[in-house]
This record gives C-alpha cells, sequence and structure tokens, in this order.
C-alpha cells in the first residue's frame, strides 16, 4: 500500500453524510426554506446531515429578524429544533461574515465558524452535497 493508497483511505474514512449549503438570504426566495426542510427529513431519518451556511446565506443565522416585515412565514425559528433532528454540525463561512460586515450574533447555538480554508476541508467530508 503506497502513502496515496494510505492518504486516500483516511480520507474515505472521513466521509461523512450530507452536506447542505445554505447560500440565498432567507425570505428572498424559497431556497433557505427549502434546504430546512431536507435536512429535518433527512434527519428525521436518522441520516447524518451537516449545515453550511455562506455568501448570502449567512443572513439566516442572524437573530431579531422579522418576517412579518415582508408578510412571509419565518421558517428561521425551526433551526432551534435541529438539535431534536440530530443535526450538530453547523458551519458558517467566516469571511462571507467578514464581506457583509456582520458579527457571530447567531440566533442559534454551537455554530462553527470556519475560515474559508476550514470551511471547504468541512466540506469535502461530506459524500454528497446539496446548494440552495
Amino acid at each position: 500500500m503506497t502513502s496515496s493508497d494510505q492518504q486516500e483511505d483516511s480520507n474515505l474514512s472521513e466521509v461523512n453524510g450530507l452536506a447542505i449549503i445554505n447560500s440565498k438570504a432567507p425570505f428572498s426566495s424559497n431556497y433557505g426554506k427549502d434546504a430546512l426542510d431536507v435536512a429535518l427529513i433527512f434527519g428525521s431519518f436518522e441520516q447524518k446531515v451537516s449545515l453550511f451556511f455562506q455568501g448570502d446565506g449567512v443572513y439566516q443565522l442572524i437573530a431579531n429578524q422579522d418576517a412579518s416585515l415582508v408578510s412571509i412565514k419565518d421558517y428561521l425559528k425551526t433551526f432551534s429544533a435541529f438539535e431534536f433532528y440530530d443535526i450538530e454540525d453547523i458551519y458558517v463561512c467566516q469571511q462571507s461574515l467578514v464581506n457583509r460586515q456582520l458579527d457571530e450574533a447567531f440566533h442559534i447555538d454551537d455554530v462553527q465558524v470556519l475560515a474559508s480554508v476550514e470551511f471547504g476541508k468541512a466540506l469535502n467530508r461530506h459524500q454528497h452535497v446539496l446548494r440552495f
């Protein structure tokens, strides 16, 4: 076995379920709600799900948003149910926060803020990736 084979085996052992990338702002389209629905469905069937927020998708994590101002049902409150679906790996791209001048005041706990390189590495550990 060569070192590249060992590296490949090591990478495969780290392959890990479904990654869902949230890249759209909340309430601007149905993408955020659709991503949430997919995450909860997979979680309810005990499938490993990780959530990634980057680009305008980071706005989905910002606290104190009022969907009633745009007459849309607030799906962001459902994020607090992630622990009941065993969705524990939630990552946000630090550079996306910086580009939008947002701080780390999220409306849910246990969000991991990752630099771009670490964000990409965490994403690459997943077998399947869906982008919304």
